[in-house]
């Protein structure tokens, strides 16, 4: 059975930082891109970033780039999002995603098999 678990969400004031984790099981995630997805109420969910299996590319949306940072460590099947300077925009429940074995466009969420059910960030003005 794959699981994907986020953590690291809460409360935090504008211009600080959070650290996101998604840890999976289940799978050998290693040989699978992961992404980082976010959905705010009453919107559309939307690509925040993504990261290649070895993880030596990764891919941001406009709003997050220079701010928010994907990596992973494949000996602990986990991957993570650091997020800096946050804004009260980037309120939403936070989902990692993997790779569907076919590929596609990281951007996509069609892209993507296994979902985690997510992580709530909310930021203060």
């Amino acid at each position: 059975q794959v699981q994907l678990v986020e953590s690291g969400g809460g409360l935090v004031q504008a211009g600080g930082s959070l650290r996101l984790s998604c840890a999976g099981s289940g799978r050998i995630f290693s040989i699978y891109g992961m992404g980082w997805f976010r959905q705010a109420p009453g919107k559309e969910r939307e690509f925040v970033a993504a990261i290649t299996r070895s993880g030596g590319r990764s891919y941001y949306a406009d709003s997050v780039k220079g701010r928010f940072t994907i990596s992973r460590d494949n000996a602990k099947n986990t991957v993570y999002l650091q997020m800096n300077s946050l804004k009260p925009e980037d309120t939403a429940v936070y989902y990692c995603a993997s790779e569907r074995p076919w590929g596609g466009s990281y951007y996509s969420s069609n892209t993507y098999d296994y979902w985690g059910q997510g992580t709530q960030v909310t930021v203060s003005s």
